[in-house]
């Protein structure tokens, strides 16, 4: 049975805040601070800018094969085990990174273990959870909790450059390690795995609401969700696995490749990190509104125009540092976040609308390996394009492209047909 009297602050809003902080320490300390750290550790250590790199292409493929069994036990146990975990593992591996003298532990650290710490921890843990609370609203709840991830660039990247210029790269990881550990304690402690667990419903509907009709976007999103193994047999599975796949390469280069690219072009550290600021501080303001659009309006057409403004936003970063405009450099990335600022709540809410949220967490799961493997070489690859050729240009030019082409798939992709020989009632899998 459900409570009769809504709650006077439904429970839901309590797990956008806490995914905000989670999704601020796991994308922020695996992808933002990352380009920080890059030439003063390949100067220090000797490496190359390709080596520097691997780790993220390996942790593409740690993230896919974590993500196929997250998903899963988050639809069934919810994600606070999973987050206290994740919190454990991040932290260790972040302040271990403070130690290293080798290759070899570069890529264990940074590319095995910080990225399952931060798997148990993000986007997929905390999204699929607030798929499960809000349905009407869950456009707003997703882009409000993923703001996160923008304000990590707003305030970890430079924050991390100053503190490896003042203080050493080594000390910078430690920061890093100990804020990690104190902040995804508390928010893990606060997550909860679906709404009628605790006599509540989704959006923080009354049972009056649902008399009226108020919920019954939430019943047929619930009723019509397809399993793990019926989303598989769909063509729209895969094509959204891939559209999405090529936009966020643009993420896994950027965050990456931002502080070098901009310091071969002449600027100083301080400033050329100021450019993943600049990117964020729109991100950041833009979720709201694109929340807002979400759910008022068809989701595909909008994810598509986010797609396009990255990828045309690359094109203008590449000719304005190459001509030496600083302010038209600013503008690039400036619109680069009003586009990134899209990416994650419409993927979440694409998802969950295509495939409902009953299995949401098992078919996001089975998504990951396909969707993680299209991005794992774009790192590594930029960097490899770099020690031969001596630019990124050419490499941040191709990641347009992709996202060119991203947005004509989006436009294309209807949803799954609802005619399924398996049974609704099959468990996920």
């Amino acid at each position: 049975m459900t409570n009769a009297t809504p709650q006077r602050l439904y429970y839901g809003y309590w797990l956008i805040g806490a995914a905000f902080v989670a999704q601020f320490i796991a994308v922020g300390a695996q992808n933002y601070v990352i380009g920080s750290f890059m030439i003063p550790m390949t100067e220090d250590l000797g490496w190359s800018r390709a080596e520097f790199t691997l780790p993220r292409t390996l942790g593409q493929f740690v993230m896919a094969t974590a993500g196929f069994f997250i998903g899963t036990w988050v639809d069934r146990a919810g994600a606070r085990t999973f987050m206290l975990v994740g919190a454990a593992i991040l932290s260790a591996a972040l302040f271990s990174l403070a130690f290293i003298t080798e290759l070899w532990q570069w890529i264990l650290l940074n590319g095995l273990i910080l990225t399952l710490g931060a798997a148990l921890i993000g986007n997929l843990v905390v999204n699929v959870t607030l798929a499960k609370w809000f349905v009407d609203f869950r456009g707003r709840a997703v882009a409000f909790a993923s703001m996160g991830v923008s304000f990590a660039g707003i305030l970890m990247t430079p924050f991390a450059t100053w503190v490896i210029d003042h203080q050493g790269w080594r000390f910078a990881w430690q920061v890093i390690a100990a804020s990690a550990l104190l902040l995804v304690v508390p928010v893990a402690l606060c997550m909860r795995r679906a709404p009628e667990d605790y006599g509540l419903l989704p959006d923080g509907r009354s049972e009056a609401d649902m008399a009226a009709g108020k919920g019954d976007r939430a019943i047929a999103d619930f009723a019509n969700s397809m399993t793990r193994r019926e989303a598989l047999g769909t063509r729209t599975f895969y094509f959204v696995v891939l559209a999405f796949g090529l936009f966020g390469i643009t993420i896994q280069v950027m965050l990456i490749q931002t502080v070098p690219f901009m310091t071969d072009a002449g600027y100083d550290r301080n400033a050329a990190a100021l450019m993943i600021t600049v990117a964020s501080i729109p991100a950041l303001l833009a979720k709201p509104v694109w929340g807002w659009l979400i759910d008022e309006l068809n989701p595909r057409p909008l994810a598509a125009a986010s797609a396009a403004l990255t990828g045309c936003s690359l094109f203008l970063i590449v000719h304005a540092v190459g001509a030496g405009s600083t302010f038209g450099a600013y503008a690039g990335f400036a619109l680069l976040g009003f586009g990134w600022g899209g990416m994650i709540p419409l993927q979440e809410v694409i998802w969950a609308t295509f495939f409902g949220r009953r299995y949401i967490g098992a078919v996001r799961s089975a998504a990951m390996p396909f969707s993680l493997l299209l991005t794992a070489g774009a790192p590594l690859a930029t960097s490899y394009y770099f020690d031969v050729i001596g630019d990124y240009n050419g490499a941040i030019i191709t990641v347009g492209i992709a996202n060119l082409v991203s947005a004509a798939l989006l436009l294309s992709i209807r949803p799954p047909s609802r005619d399924r020989s398996v049974s609704q009632s099959a468990q996920p899998g």
